[in-house]
């Protein structure tokens, strides 16, 4: 799935942004923390979204198949929670690569 791809993209940004202790502060910490938690909390809640709306979209296209290009719809836009996490994450990182 592309969310755990995302959360890979934001791990190897992270690794590739650690320093010794005396150039990496606090600050530069809790801002990759906070990157992570964000990736990894969205990921899960747009997994959680998408199996739902998966489940139930297979059960209704089933009886109605007029359903199905709605049921993509709400699909995609359950998925784009976890692009959300990416962005705050990738905004986070920026934060953190400026103040270096």
């Amino acid at each position: 799935s592309i969310l755990a791809i995302y959360g890979l993209v934001v791990a190897a940004l992270i690794a590739q942004g650690l320093n010794p202790a005396p150039k990496y502060d606090i600050f530069m910490g809790f801002c990759d923390f906070a990157a992570g938690l964000s990736v990894g909390i969205c990921g899960l809640a747009s997994g959680f979204a998408i199996g739902i709306v998966g489940d139930a979209g297979v059960r209704s296209t089933a009886q109605q198949p007029k359903l199905f290009v709605g049921m993509i719809l709400i699909l995609i836009f359950a998925e784009v929670l976890g692009l959300y996490g990416l962005i705050v994450a990738i905004i986070l990182h920026v934060k953190v690569t400026n103040k270096q």
